[in-house]
């Protein structure tokens, strides 16, 4: 999920809640369905910028150079 496509899932998350009321659905209804998707979004959000490395370590490359550059 990019950051700058932030704004316009806010603006799309609007129209619809917007919508939905407009519709009929009870507040009550809006906020546990709120409830609901936000916890996902919420680690979506909290977890993006942990993805995408493949452990807690670095490369073998990276801990090559790091041995080699110990030795003289």
């Amino acid at each position: 999920m990019k950051r700058q496509h932030l704004g316009l899932y806010a603006i799309a998350l609007a129209i619809l809640i917007v919508g939905l009321a407009v519709v009929g659905v009870p507040l009550s209804t809006l906020l546990f369905g709120l409830l609901v998707v936000g916890c996902p979004l919420m680690m979506m959000f909290m977890m993006g910028g942990h993805g995408g490395h493949g452990g807690h370590g670095g490369s073998d490359k990276q801990q090559l150079d790091r041995h080699n550059s110990g030795r003289s």
